[in-house]
């Protein structure tokens, strides 16, 4: 079975709000078995620019075991009240790739 990773790319519009949203996001991917391998840090463009990725631009990278554990961790009810915080005080996308 192939690991899967969440890959987030954030601008925190609103940071207080947003606080809470590291300590649910946090619980929530140990819950469901996920890993953070990334969790913002320094990122050096080295090729194709990207106009929306300057500085205050995070990016994290979450492990789970399967595409279908983080699935269920994306759909669950612990991560849907951190997503809705996320969503409301920061701009950005995030997906689900399966690993090899």
């Amino acid at each position: 079975m192939s690991k899967a990773y969440v890959v987030a790319e954030i601008q925190v519009t609103n940071p207080e709000p947003y606080a809470e949203y590291r300590v649910l996001s946090t619980a929530s991917v140990d819950e469901y078995g996920g890993k953070f391998l990334v969790r913002g840090g320094t990122r050096l463009q080295k090729e194709g620019g990207d106009d929306q990725h300057h500085e205050g631009w995070r990016t994290v990278i979450v492990e789970f075991p399967s595409l279908a554990q983080a699935q269920i961790w994306y759909d669950s009810v612990e991560y849907d009240k951190a997503r809705a915080i996320r969503q409301a005080n920061s701009i950005g996308r995030l997906f689900i790739m399966e690993g090899v």
